[in-house]
């Protein structure tokens, strides 16, 4: 039969013959195909197997059956049922195993012992000679000095496994199956292993004892697993554990002191001992398992679980879809208003690109995290670099290109996803947001990784924490030594994100094709490459229409003194040329819709509704109350600072006010005293008012009269009712001159 050969294997299920053969030489010569049967159960015409009549003296696991005997088979009768599907060749596939080192030498000498039977033209010349090959058995046992039994079993693999040097590997992966359980029942299996220092001094003075601890049985199993079942994940430390696996397990004997049940201590012998637990709990639950009772459902799922891929699958190309997520700076920061006051650690959002990896944006505030500060840093991830540059007062260079634009799927977390303000930011301008779910920082990996790459190109800075550090010594912290003001912050954030975009090693991306075309092994050089090969995603939106639809609004007020945002005055030429600050002097005031930029106070926008189209940009005036530099929450922030000692400043204001309102209640008091008392002791002709008024003008014109010197030891000063009546009498003589 032509169309089989050595070492082929076949199944044969006619009615006379059936089973699995393996084809050890085809003769066309004499039309024979000589085989030798493997699923046979048992070959007692085989030498090299002898049988206990008592059986097994232990439950181990039966050695594979030997086979070996060569069937001689007509080749007609074989191409026949060939023809007629009865004949069917097949392949069996060997059981992987690991050889131990131990076994090395004996592999060599089995090698050595039958290279005959590896030689087809010698295995050829026995078989057809005496039709089978007992005559190699012979000279292979002389030449080699070694049993006829080890013969037969390396003939016995060579046919079961088949004619290769491998199939002469020792198993003794077959011999004892590492990690099965040998439990040491009563009367049946004794305990293996070392014995104890008193059993071998026992044993010398001809005394046999028995073990102090038993070995492991299949009670002592089923408890230590029924123990360990009742111990909630994760688990305690392993000291822990097995004394808790003793308490559920193994105490079963208790006492009644006045109610309560107090257990009995545990007696020796009658329970497992550390090492005994151990290996059961070891053998009985996989290591993967033992290592997700340890810790929890979420750390394992975060931390630990297997990688199921990586996070730019599925993604079309550059500028498709975008990961968003915030975290806390690991740095404290000053205040732009007062470098003195520390105002803690910023909220920092983080935008990056799912297929290069590229950073296309970031914001640092000091609320949220929120959507509203979220839309912020997608509006800063698409405007105009010039703008950006402006807002924040620093020179802003563009590592992409082209420039990003919004892409069409965003990657946020759950409270972003829910939220009524992304849905209506998706419905204008993001056909598709996506969720992460919650307390998953795995599965938006990329954002987290970045995260953590800014945060250690920090960790030199005055003021920022070693993320590296242990969380025992983050609390050490001192909050005064930071440095950094929030638009420095910006800056210090702009450049670790642009030498990342540029200088990230990304060559493991690069395929055969992108290394043909030049593609850099960066994140800005795979956003390149990708918008230059057209699989890029670029969405053109207005820049009036991304600042209405992705910055904060709120309503400024338009009064007598001008147009007022948060209490800060801001100018336009065109509502100057408008009069709309004469229209709220005559009319009132009243409030219009506008949008600003949290990072910096220096402009805000409101809709033209001059020229009805397009929005007007308003600019900070310059007898505001704050600089342009300072961002809307530091603003805020300040104003709030200013009314902390209201009550303070309000108790100082009153206490003066009534210190000066007593001083004028005691004056007028003492002068309406003096009044009454001149009225009642004046007896003359009283002078009309326009008199009295040109007589106390001449009176005050006049000069004052020289000062009387005072003479020691003499009495010379005048009396108080000599004044009274010389001024009277002088009075009298001016009245009496006007009136003449």
């Amino acid at each position: 039969m032509a169309s089989l050969m050595h070492n082929q294997t076949v199944k044969i299920s006619s009615e006379e013959v059936q089973g699995i053969f393996r084809v050890i030489l085809n003769d066309i010569r004499q039309n024979l195909v000589f085989m030798v049967q493997l699923d046979k159960s048992a070959d007692s015409e085989l030498r090299g197997r002898s049988k206990s009549a008592s059986g097994p003296k232990f439950n181990r696991k039966a050695p594979m059956p030997l086979c070996g005997e060569i069937l001689a088979f007509n080749g007609t009768v074989l191409n026949q049922m060939a023809d007629l599907h009865m004949l069917q060749v097949i392949e069996i596939e060997r059981e992987n195993f690991n050889d131990a080192k131990a076994d090395q030498e004996k592999f060599e000498k089995r090698k050595t012992v039958m290279a005959d039977f590896l030689d087809f033209d010698a295995l050829r010349s026995a078989i057809v000679n005496r039709g089978s090959v007992t005559s190699l058995i012979a000279e292979a046992k002389q030449r080699h000095k070694v049993s006829s039994s080890l013969i037969y079993r390396c003939w016995s693999l060579l046919c079961r496994y088949g004619f290769s040097v491998d199939s002469l590997r020792p198993r003794r992966d077959r011999c004892g199956e590492p990690g099965a359980t040998r439990d040491c029942e009563k009367g049946k299996r004794a305990k293996s292993g070392r014995k104890t220092e008193l059993e071998r001094l026992s044993k010398k003075v001809g005394e046999v004892i028995g073990a102090v601890q038993p070995g492991m049985n299949l009670e002592w199993r089923r408890k230590i697993m029924l123990a360990d079942s009742q111990i909630p994940c994760p688990k305690l430390k392993f000291k822990e554990h097995y004394q808790e696996i003793l308490r559920l397990g193994f105490t079963k004997t208790y006492k009644d002191e006045n109610g309560n049940l107090k257990p009995f201590k545990l007696r020796k012998g009658e329970y497992p001992n550390r090492e005994q637990v151990r290996r059961v709990l070891e053998i009985e639950i996989p290591r993967l398992k033992r290592l997700r009772q340890k810790t929890t459902k979420g750390h394992w799922k975060r931390n630990l679980r297997a990688l199921t891929g990586r996070s730019w699958e599925g993604c079309p190309g550059p500028g498709h879809t975008w990961g968003i997520d915030s975290s806390i700076g690991d740095i404290y920061l000053r205040s732009s208003i007062n470098r003195a006051w520390v105002i803690g650690r910023p909220i920092v959002y983080m935008l990056v690109d799912i297929w290069s990896t590229a950073i296309v944006g970031f914001y640092v505030c000091l609320r949220g995290p929120s959507w509203e500060m979220a839309k912020v840093a997608m509006f800063n991830a698409v405007i105009r670099p010039e703008l950006f540059s402006e807002l924040w007062g620093f020179e802003a260079e563009a590592t992409l290109n082209p420039l990003p634009t919004m892409p069409a799927v965003v990657l946020a977390d759950n409270g972003e996803y829910k939220s009524f303000a992304a849905k209506e930011t998706a419905f204008k301008l993001i056909p598709r947001l996506s969720l992460t779910p919650p307390y998953r920082p795995d599965l938006k990996g990329m954002v987290e990784v970045l995260h953590r790459i800014t945060k250690d190109h920090q960790f030199w800075v005055e003021g920022a924490i070693d993320a590296r550090r242990k969380e025992l010594e983050l609390r050490k912290f001192d909050p005064t030594k930071a440095v950094y003001t929030v638009r420095e912050y910006v800056q210090h954030m702009y450049n670790i994100c642009s030498e990342y975009n540029l200088t990230a090693d990304r060559r493991n991306r690069l395929d055969t094709e992108m290394i043909a075309d030049g593609a850099v092994p960066s994140p800005a050089g795979l956003w390149r490459w990708g918008h230059a090969v057209g699989i890029g995603t670029q969405r053109s939106f207005s820049e009036a229409n991304l600042i209405k639809e992705l910055l904060p609004s709120a309503h400024m007020t338009i009064n007598r003194d001008g147009l007022k945002f948060e209490n800060l005055d801001y100018k336009s030429e065109s509502i100057s040329e408008d009069q709309w600050t004469a229209l709220a002097r005559n009319c009132g005031s009243w409030k219009v819709p506008c949008h600003y930029y949290p990072g910096s106070m220096s402009r805000i926008w409101t809709d033209n509704t001059i020229a009805r189209t397009g929005l007007l940009e308003l600019a900070l005036s310059d007898h505001a109350n704050t600089a342009p530099t300072n961002t809307y929450e530091e603003v805020r922030d300040a104003f709030k600072f200013n009314k902390l000692d209201t009550a303070q400043a309000e108790h100082d204001l009153v206490t003066t006010q009534m210190h000066f309102h007593h001083a004028n209640v005691s004056l007028h008091e003492q002068a309406k005293a003096k009044t009454k008392e001149a009225i009642a002791a004046y007896n003359e002709p009283k002078p009309s008012p326009s008199e009295a008024r040109a007589l106390e003008a001449q009176i005050g014109n006049r000069p004052s009269a020289p000062p009387v010197p005072n003479l020691i030891g003499t009495n010379s000063q005048p009396s108080i009712d000599d004044e009274d009546s010389s001024h009277m009498s002088m009075l009298k003589a001016v009245l009496d001159a006007m009136r003449t």
